[in-house]
C-alpha cells in the first residue's frame, strides 16, 4: 500500500499544479497615443463590468506583472470588431507619471489611429468573423446634426450668436445593433467668450421614423476657476472633453456598450454607456490618475 501512495502522489500534484496556473481574467483598455500606449478601463466578469485592482488611484504592481508581461498581444477593437492587434513593450506601472499604462505597439489591419482617434484593445474572446463598422458621417447626416447641437446649446443658455462657431473633436456613426443603420457620437464645443467653454458630448440615432434626434447628451459650461490651470484655452485640444474611444459587446447581449474617454490634468476619467429598453445610460465610469498638473 505504501508503495502504491508513493507512485501515485507525484501525478496528483502535477495536475494540482495544472489546475493552480492563473488565467488573466478578461479586461479592456483605451488605446490611446495612436496606438502606443493602453490604460485599463475595467475588468468583466461574466456580463458585469468590475473594478481591478487599484493602489493609491491606479492599479497595482501586481496588475502590471499579470497584464503587462512584454510581447504580450491583445486584440485591437475599432469598429466594435477585431483589427489587428495591439501588442505591450513595457509596463509603466510604479514609474514617475505612467499611472496604469503600458507602451504599446499597434498593428491594426484598417484603422487609422491618431491623437483623438482612439480604440480599444481586450482578451475577451471575440467573433472574428464579426465586421467593424467605424466611420466619418456624411455631409447631409453632419448637417442634421449640427441643427440639433446648435438647438441643443440654445436650449441651455447659449447666444445665437455663439452657436454660429461650431468646433468639434470628432463625429463618428457606429452600428451598435448590426441593423446598418448608424448611431452617432460626438464632442462639439462653442467658445462664447474667451473665458467661457460650452461642451456637448451627445449619442444620436434615427427614431422610429428614420430622423436623427440626440437620445442622449450631457452640456457643461466651464469657467477659468473650473480649470486646472485657470485657463479655458487649455480645453481647446481636447482636454476636459468626453471622447469616444470605441464600442464592444462584452455582455455578448447583440448591442455593443460605448467607451468614452474624459481626458483630465491628471490622469483620465472612462466611462461604458449601455442602451437598455432604448435609453442610453452610464452604467460605469473609472478612474486613471497619472501625476499632477
Amino acid at each position: 500500500m505504501v508503495a502504491a501512495f508513493l507512485f501515485v502522489a507525484p501525478a496528483f500534484s502535477q495536475k494540482a499544479r495544472l489546475k493552480s496556473k492563473a488565467v488573466a481574467k478578461p479586461i479592456v483598455f483605451a488605446v490611446l497615443d495612436g496606438g502606443k500606449r493602453v490604460d485599463p478601463i475595467v475588468s468583466i466578469d461574466g456580463t458585469k463590468l468590475v473594478d481591478f485592482e487599484i493602489h493609491e488611484g491606479s492599479p497595482s504592481k501586481a496588475f502590471g506583472a499579470e497584464y503587462y508581461k512584454p510581447r504580450t498581444p491583445y486584440s485591437l477593437i475599432f469598429g466594435g470588431a477585431p483589427d489587428g492587434f495591439v501588442t505591450i513593450v513595457k509596463s509603466n506601472v510604479g514609474t514617475e507619471c505612467g499611472g496604469g499604462s503600458a507602451d504599446t505597439t499597434a498593428r491594426p489591419l484598417k484603422a487609422k489611429l491618431g491623437a483623438l482617434v482612439m480604440g480599444l484593445a481586450t482578451n475577451v474572446k471575440m467573433d472574428t468573423n464579426v465586421s467593424g463598422y467605424r466611420r466619418r458621417p456624411t455631409a447631409e447626416e453632419r448637417t442634421e446634426i449640427e441643427k440639433l447641437v446648435r438647438s441643443e446649446f440654445t436650449k441651455n443658455g447659449a447666444s445665437t450668436t455663439a452657436v454660429k462657431n461650431l468646433k468639434y473633436h470628432n463625429l463618428t456613426a457606429l452600428d451598435v445593433d448590426g441593423d446598418d443603420k448608424a448611431e452617432f457620437v460626438g464632442s462639439y464645443w462653442i467658445a462664447p467668450t474667451s473665458n467661457e467653454r460650452r461642451l456637448l458630448f451627445f449619442i444620436a440615432e434615427g427614431d422610429a421614423n428614420g430622423k436623427i434626434v440626440l437620445s442622449m447628451s450631457d452640456h457643461s459650461i466651464v469657467k477659468p476657476d473650473d480649470v486646472m490651470s485657470g485657463e479655458v484655452k487649455d480645453l481647446d485640444t481636447g482636454v476636459g472633453h468626453e471622447l469616444l474611444l470605441d464600442v464592444l459587446d462584452y455582455a455578448n447581449d447583440g448591442v455593443k456598450e460605448i467607451f468614452t474617454i474624459g481626458q483630465a490634468f491628471e490622469g483620465n476619467n472612462y466611462y461604458v454607456y449601455q442602451r437598455t429598453d432604448g435609453k442610453w445610460t452610464k452604467v460605469y465610469e473609472s478612474y486613471n490618475y497619472r501625476c499632477a498638473f
